[in-house]
């Protein structure tokens, strides 16, 4: 069956666009005209992705991400950012959220079409792996008992490393993570810098996706 992808947008050429470009690519598509009713899609169809603009009408598209975030089994679903907004501060919100990728208004859909092409195949191949090593349990649970929930690779964090990674894994923003842990925002990102690095990904979807791969939260 064809993945699924949710489009979120108030205006309707742009569904309609994005829609069709999208299941030409064959992609199966749903989409809502804003951010609440993409909740309820969230919730009823599951989507594989979401695509979505940031200023809607009844809920925008940082609520609706951060809503989202706040359900642990779509804590690692991959978000598309639309928006018009050239702020920087308005990125770093979004990112902050959990969103994968901002793509600015006006976009060519070639490049959206990349875009989600690279986040579903490493998506995939990331619930592939867990897959996997679940059916390894019930093959060989004596053996994986020991090792499944151990890290698969070696990566030197330190102990406010890993308190940040976990509260990452939690869906919290920098100023909360910075409140259970008496810092400043400032210096969590310091950390959550640090913490891309180590792991060399580039965004913090895609760090607490590999933590959890390679059982860094276990």
């Amino acid at each position: 069956m064809p993945l699924t992808i949710l489009v979120a947008d108030d205006d309707s050429g742009t569904r309609l666009s994005i829609g069709d470009y999208l299941e030409a690519s064959g992609y199966s598509v749903i989409s809502a005209e804003n951010g609440k009713e993409a909740l309820g899609m969230v919730e009823t169809y599951q989507p594989h992705l979401i695509v979505t603009d940031i200023t809607m009408p009844q809920m925008d598209g940082y609520e609706l991400v951060r809503q989202v975030r706040r359900q642990p089994s779509l804590r690692l679903l991959p978000v598309v950012f639309l928006t018009g907004r050239t702020d920087p501060k308005e990125r770093v919100l979004g990112y902050q959220l959990g969103c994968d990728i901002y793509l600015a208004k006006p976009f060519e859909l070639s490049e959206l079409g990349a875009v989600v092409r690279n986040l579903l195949e490493r998506s995939q191949m990331i619930e592939s792996e867990w897959r996997s090593r679940v059916q390894a349990v019930g093959v060989n649970e004596a053996s994986a008992k020991v090792s499944i929930y151990e890290p698969t690779v070696v990566v030197d964090l330190t102990d406010r490393e890993t308190e940040v990674l976990y509260l990452l894994s939690e869906g919290l923003s920098n100023s909360q993570i910075g409140d259970k842990l008496h810092l400043s925002p400032r210096t969590v990102e310091k950390h959550v810098s640090s913490l891309l690095r180590k792991t060399d990904t580039s965004n913090r979807a895609e760090l607490v996706r590999f933590a959890m791969v390679h059982h860094l939260l276990s």
